[in-house]
């Protein structure tokens, strides 16, 4: 072993790189046959800590050339595969291994993919989808029967959604086959990292052949938020931080390049066009990426990057992991993050170098956000990042697995029974729930049994196996947990795709109207066949495409850091920038409300021509302030007759009703955890949001199909087929998995369930402090601007409306 480690070192030698000792320890653990976990900051070569030890191992083996592949790489986004590949080749051609390395993706051509399948790469570096996708492929022992690891990077961004469910999966499948496989994975920011390893390795892992490996270098990250000249003139609602854009741009022009990150794609199209209008200059060095963009337009902005072809690229998530871009100085992030291991991910694409300094700066939306740069910069400095919380007994990607097992070579029950259980996500099934799965695989369970369309699998001779070839080719098309809105192809008349764009926002324009897309202003001419017909405009009025997601939920870690900075605002302690600048703001809460101290709970009382508006305060976040808005509003309808529409943002919560509220019920007893599963669950809200998110496991368990290719269902006809399903579930089939999994994740992932408990537990102990103000507070305004923007106003405009509202303070 020591003589290929030799190899290794020399190889870095040169290449004029030093080999750190948690690279040393990777190669070492890696060559004795471990699994584990490598965690370590961005910049400092964990990719070379296991490709190393991969092609050493490749170099000793006595087994001849075209034997398959030996090492599969799993990346979660296309940009990082990409980058993978370059480092693969880079290490490959510099070892002298007569190896090829390849990407399956998303993007990889049919032809690409069959050729993957006859004469597969050594390396194949991919995604969970395309690994379950070649378990759908009949003779796929064939295809990973040499195969000696599995590594999975940037494990802490898959680990906290279902397609890190199909990782373990797809990994219990292959280990299966291949027992003595080693599985690793990658993280640089993720705070409960055993938990994690024990997730990718299953709950069975021996601690003897398993470890975390950690860099004991720390990543320096300087923060820098930019600051409006005046706090009184800048909005306290919005999303966009348009305002400071004359603030940004010599940031950009004094920068070698530069990263824009936005939080959703219709920022990230705002952002590079007003950019382009305000400084002509950086068209032709600026781009464009996010996933919605075609393939060859994202791939030249990586290379261009890459090469330092560019000034300025304008981003959503689809460059914040992992990607190496040497050139990039700087970082600018477009409003909160909304979590410390999401910011500091991003800014490790600058100074992507080990000891460099990783500059990023912070523009807030609104007024109160600059408070989260203040609380960005501290929980830098205290080293705390966010846990990721893996799913468990999701039955809807067990279900997909099962079925793409089937239309394979089939399965045997007991055999795949046994690999399943020993993931973590699957674990505590017990042989009911199994039993339930496999009838519901052969019959559709008892309220669906009478129709042939839920029969989809066979049992030949003990073999659970598809014999239908219609159902084979649906589920083929389904294989995945990325659920999405209805997407068409946008396209110039003469044929260049441009991208994708969401079916809702096209049914909203007509023929001849324009809008932006891929930072060009375009013509809708028509759809055909599925695509969305345009043609270039030089229109400067037009529309900008939203897309589904992007409303990211306030993280513990970071809410509780802003709540520290709050607090110390209430006791006078603004000694930051940040805070500093925020004095103004806060003394107009105080003069009008107050700002809450530590053993405070404010709720605030305000009676407009829009109606009576309770106001609360947890500062916990969007998706734990629904709950806890559900929660309340159901137990004050159950004192006396009284209906509320709910609004919530990461800071508070808005109860409105238009008739008077009675104050004196307002108690702490409204906040209780005691029936707090029976109490939420009764509320009108948990069954809205249950409905909703049930469409999601229906297709992923594909009780409904999405349609063929060129022929997608519309959006509103899977939205009738699934809830018609939850309604039937929920009336004749209550113990169906699939139904209580739904209420499950509602609780889990929604609502954020044992976060908000311990959010009311804190209420218990803090002191209510109710304020009726007259008019709308700092604290109160951006909750209610919110709602407003969801609402539609005929009669006056969004801006109109926002305009009164502040004339009225």
């Amino acid at each position: 072993m020591s003589g290929s480690i030799d190899i290794g070192q020399q190889w870095f030698t040169s290449q004029g790189w030093e080999v750190f000792p948690f690279q040393q320890t990777a190669w070492e653990h890696y060559l004795r046959g471990y699994s584990g976990l490598i965690n370590a900051p961005t910049g400092f070569g964990k990719t070379y800590s296991l490709l190393v030890p991969i092609l050493l191992e490749g170099l000793s083996d006595p087994q001849p050339k075209q034997m398959g592949i030996r090492a599969i790489w799993v990346a979660p986004i296309r940009a990082l595969t990409h980058e993978i590949r370059l480092s693969c080749q880079r290490a490959i051609e510099g070892l002298g291994l007569d190896w090829r390395v390849e990407v399956r993706s998303g993007d990889t051509t049919t032809a690409q993919r069959k050729e993957q399948l006859t004469n597969p790469p050594e390396i194949l570096i991919t995604t969970p989808e395309s690994i379950h996708i070649l378990l759908a492929t009949k003779g796929y022992d064939r295809i990973f029967r040499h195969i000696n690891a599995i590594i999975v990077d940037e494990w802490h961004e898959l680990m906290g959604s279902k397609r890190g469910v199909q990782v373990e999966l797809g990994i219990s499948r292959i280990k299966g086959m291949r027992p003595d496989l080693k599985v690793w994975g990658i993280s640089a920011t993720i705070q409960n990292l055993q938990e994690a390893m024990e997730v990718l390795l299953g709950p069975e892992v021996s601690p003897d052949q398993s470890i975390i490996i950690r860099s004991q270098r720390e990543k320096i990250i300087a923060v820098e938020s930019v600051i409006p000249d005046e706090i009184e003139n800048y909005p306290w609602a919005g999303h966009l931080g348009i305002q400071l854009l004359e603030k940004v741009i010599p940031i950009i022009n004094r920068s070698g390049s530069t990263i824009i990150f936005t939080n959703t794609r219709s920022q990230c199209e705002i952002w590079y066009q007003r950019l382009l209008d305000a400084e002509p200059a950086l068209a032709g060095a600026m781009a464009m990426h996010h996933g919605s963009i075609n393939k060859d337009i994202r791939v030249w902005v990586e290379e261009a990057l890459h090469e330092g072809k560019l000034k300025a690229v304008v981003s959503t998530s689809s460059l914040d992991l992992g990607v190496d871009f040497r050139p990039v100085e700087t970082i600018i992030q477009i409003g909160s993050p909304k979590g410390v291991s999401r910011f500091i991910q991003r800014a490790g694409r600058s100074g992507h170098q080990p000891l460099a300094v990783s500059k990023i700066y912070f523009v807030p939306t609104h007024s109160l956000e600059l408070i989260e740069g203040a609380a960005l910069r501290s929980a830098i400095a205290s080293g705390v990042q966010e846990p990721r919380l893996p799913y468990i007994r999701s039955f809807d990607v067990l279900i997909q697995y099962l079925m793409t097992l089937a239309v394979s070579d089939g399965f045997i029950p007991k055999l795949i029974y046994e690999e399943v259980k020993k993931t973590h996500c699957y674990h505590s099934m017990s042989d009911e729930e199994w039993s339930w799965i496999l009838s519901f695989l052969q019959y559709g369970g008892n309220s669906l049994g009478a129709y042939d369309e839920y029969r989809k699998v066979d049992i030949i001779n003990g073999l659970y196996k598809v014999t239908n070839r219609r159902i084979a080719r649906m589920h083929r098309l389904s294989i995945g947990t990325i659920v999405s809105s209805a997407s068409l192809n946008v396209a110039f008349v003469r044929g260049k795709r441009i991208g994708t764009i969401e079916e809702w926002f096209i049914a909203s324009i007509k023929e001849g109207d324009h809008f932006w897309f891929a930072g060009q202003a375009l013509e809708f001419v028509r759809i055909k066949d599925m695509t969305v017909q345009v043609r270039r405009s030089k229109e400067k009025k037009a529309k900008v495409p939203s897309w589904g997601g992007g409303r990211m939920p306030l993280s513990s870690m970071l809410s509780n850091m802003i709540q520290d900075k709050i607090h110390k605002m209430a006791d006078g302690q603004a000694d930051e920038i940040e805070t500093s600048m925020l004095k103004p703001l806060f003394s107009l809460q105080a003069e009008k409300s107050i700002v809450p101290k530590k053993d405070e709970f404010l709720i605030e009382y305000i009676i407009s021509k829009d109606g009576y508006h309770l106001m609360a305060y947890p500062f916990e976040g969007r998706f734990v302030h629904e709950g806890i808005a559900a929660l309340v509003a159901k137990r004050i309808a159950d004192l006396y007759k009284i209906s509320f529409s709910i609004a919530m943002n990461d800071y508070g919560f808005e109860l409105l009703t238009d008739q008077p509220i009675d104050l004196d019920i307002i108690t702490k007893e409204l906040f209780s955890t005691e029936n707090l599963i029976l109490d939420i669950q009764g509320s009108l809200n948990s069954v809205e949001m249950a409905r909703r998110r049930f469409r999601d496991i229906a297709k992923i368990s594909g009780l409904i199909f999405q349609g063929y290719p060129g022929k997608a269902k519309k959006n509103r006809h899977l939205q009738s087929s699934s809830s018609l399903l939850f309604d039937v579930f929920k009336e004749y089939e209550p113990d169906n998995l699939l139904y209580q999994q739904t209420y499950e994740e509602v609780l889990t992932f929604q609502l954020e369930e044992s976060r908000m408990r311990r959010a009311l537990e804190r209420i218990q102990t803090q002191k209510l402090v109710f304020q009726q103000p007259k008019g709308y507070t700092p604290f109160s305004f951006p909750i209610i601007v919110d709602r407003l923007n969801r609402e539609r106003l005929s009669s006056e405009s969004m801006a109109d409306r926002v305009k009164r509202m502040i004339a009225a303070q």
